[in-house]
């Protein structure tokens, strides 16, 4: 089997004050590959991270159903095993660490598995040398960065070895080096280590580095496929409140002013490049 996780025609309602459902998953159907890097975005209140706790049944769908490795979520004899299989990460990493000390926390639920203290030993190490910080391993958490946090908060998650994470914003709450840093780890978990990721993210410039994009709006799967693919939809992104990256920004700005420019410009060097080959027509034209 190919994917790791299949959403089936999940519909999903909460509760209000007034005791009114809240339709939040309208029919989503959604499948990820083992070893893909799939980025979800939306809008906030879309359903993007109410559709991530069903990954690893957090939620359970109202109808539809969703499966991990064949698994489905609402049968509570496997819930043990889909949590083996996918880990999440929350928005603040203080939120998943419980010990004092860095590589105590790494070692926490694999202690209260049972795991052999050799074992845990190995994991923990590894864990932190996969997120860069096994040399903060005697340090107490709350002497971290938010970035640095946050990579802990992963080891925590790796050293359980799931075949899958989900990040539900783990970015949200960094500045741009917290973000860097906790970016440059997922990248690596997934091209070196083979991990899936599903990350759900509302800054443009990380789903860019992503291997496929899905949209999320007002519950319903609004569009699915590569960076490339997606961003080039420019006016369909900003009416649903969605943006894009910057220098796809630009692009799209020029071409509105008659500039024949290509669509689906994503990086700074592709920018360059565009920019630079336009400016030599000009120069030849002149």
């Amino acid at each position: 089997m190919n994917e790791i996780i299949q959403a089936e025609h999940v519909t999903f309602e909460y509760r209000s004050e007034e005791e009114r459902q809240l339709l939040v998953l309208d029919d989503v159907s959604l499948s990820v590959k083992k070893g893909e890097f799939l980025s979800v975005l939306g809008h906030n209140g879309s359903g993007k991270s109410t559709l991530a706790k069903h990954f690893n049944a957090i939620l359970l769908p109202k109808s539809g159903k969703v499966l991990v490795e064949g698994m489905d979520t609402t049968d509570e004899e496997r819930l043990f095993d889909i949590r083996q299989r996918v880990g999440m990460v929350f928005q603040n990493p203080d939120n998943q660490i419980v010990a004092t000390i860095v590589e105590e926390d790494v070692a926490f639920a694999l202690e209260n598995l049972g795991v052999e203290p050799k074992e845990i030993r190995r994991r923990v190490d590894q864990a932190l040398k996969d997120v860069e910080m096994y040399d903060f391993r005697e340090h107490a958490p709350h002497q971290l960065s938010g970035g640095q946090k946050q990579r802990v908060a992963i080891a925590g998650i790796l050293a359980m070895r799931p075949d899958c994470i989900v990040l539900d914003e783990p970015t949200a709450m960094l500045d741009p080096k917290g973000r860097r840093e906790v970016l440059k780890t997922i990248r690596a978990l997934n091209r070196e280590h083979g991990t899936t990721v599903v990350l759900i993210t509302h800054y443009m410039d990380e789903a860019v580095q992503s291997d496929r994009v899905v949209v999320i709006d007002h519950g319903k799967l609004l569009l699915d496929g590569t960076p490339r693919e997606i961003f080039s939809q420019v006016e369909l992104l900003k009416e649903v409140g969605l943006d894009v990256p910057q220098v796809t920004e630009l692009i799209y700005e020029l071409k509105q002013e008659g500039l024949d420019l290509p669509d689906g410009v994503l990086t700074e060097d592709e920018c360059a490049g565009v920019l630079r080959n336009l400016l030599d027509q000009i120069k030849k034209g002149g």
